[in-house]
């Protein structure tokens, strides 16, 4: 049975790693952007971000002052027991935002929609926001931390077959037009698109394949790794580099993941996971060992089965 104990301690440390320490894919995507990039401004800008991240982790303090949202994504092996339940789960991973909040510290970014009350530790109704998924067989649970940034990024449009391919680029482009004009977003950016699913499976879809896949790694669906390459180089032919100078350094990485839809319809959901690529990720088996990894493997084939089985 995995100890409550080692569910606490992963949550606390991975919100610590998050929040300082950027994953080496994304660091790696930035460094290959920063060698390609033709803009002496940009190119600056772009190395002025890799010494900003190093003495972030040297100083043990959060790579940027907007901490964004704390939530988790919890996989379960089929098997596995927790101590308590996924209710002591979930309270664990409360008090591990609540505590690592202060300690790190965090910006305690969360407040009520209307009247504003803010208990000061990013803990509230829906908050820190907890999503399940289950893999066949295992003992083990994996705990992914992601700290998205909630304000803007995200957009949802509902298009339909007749649109094909070229109505989801110019969709994409559109996004990353308005994004990059009006400073919705800070680039250079992970951006995950959700194709197909109802608008909620869409819009989850595509906020967990900007956040939850590394940099490099390409759809199984040989189509819709082609249209993620194309993605990718159609964000960065705008004119638009780092934080809105000229370049040509706006997309790191475009992911798609699809879910099957409305026969009538397309929705499309694009979401964007900023320069402060904070994601962490552990895995916890019954003996109480803690596994700490860079990828999420969030997305594997069972997740994404099409059969009954």
């Amino acid at each position: 049975m995995i100890p409550i104990s080692a569910i606490e301690k992963a949550a606390f440390d991975l919100t610590a790693k998050a929040s300082i320490e950027i994953p080496p894919d994304f660091r790696n995507g930035i460094k290959e952007m920063t060698a390609n990039e033709p803009e002496h401004l940009s190119q600056f800008v772009l190395k002025a971000m890799i010494e900003n991240w190093e003495a972030a982790e040297q100083d043990r303090r959060p790579m940027c002052a907007d901490t964004g949202l704390p939530r988790f994504y919890v996989k379960s092996g089929n098997e596995a027991q927790v101590e308590g339940g996924f209710v002591a789960l979930e309270r664990a991973v409360r008090k591990a935002t609540a505590e690592a909040t202060h300690a790190i510290p965090l910006r305690p970014n969360r407040v009520h929609p209307i009247n504003r009350k803010d208990y000061d530790n990013n803990v509230g109704q829906h908050a820190p926001e907890v999503q399940y998924a289950f893999e066949p067989d295992g003992d083990w649970v994996d705990l992914i931390t992601v700290h998205k940034g909630g304000l803007f990024g995200t957009d949802y449009r509902m298009l339909f077959p007749g649109d094909g391919i070229d109505g989801i680029k110019r969709f994409f482009l559109d996004v990353m037009v308005q994004f990059g004009r009006r400073g919705l977003f800070c680039q250079p950016a992970i951006v995950g698109v959700g194709l197909g699913g109802n608008k909620d499976t869409c819009m989850r879809l595509g906020k967990e394949a900007c956040s939850l896949r590394i940099v490099g790694e390409r759809n199984p669906d040989p189509e819709i790794a082609t249209l993620e390459n194309e993605l990718k180089e159609l964000g960065n032919s705008i004119g638009m580099g780092p934080m809105g100078y000229v370049g040509n350094s706006m997309v790191v990485d475009c992911n798609i993941e699809v879910g099957y839809t409305h026969t009538g319809g397309m929705p499309m959901s694009i979401h964007t996971f900023c320069l402060s690529s904070r994601r962490a990720t552990a895995r916890i088996y019954d003996d109480g060992r803690i596994e700490y990894r860079d990828d999420p493997e969030w997305f594997t084939p069972y997740y994404r089965r099409e059969g009954i089985q």
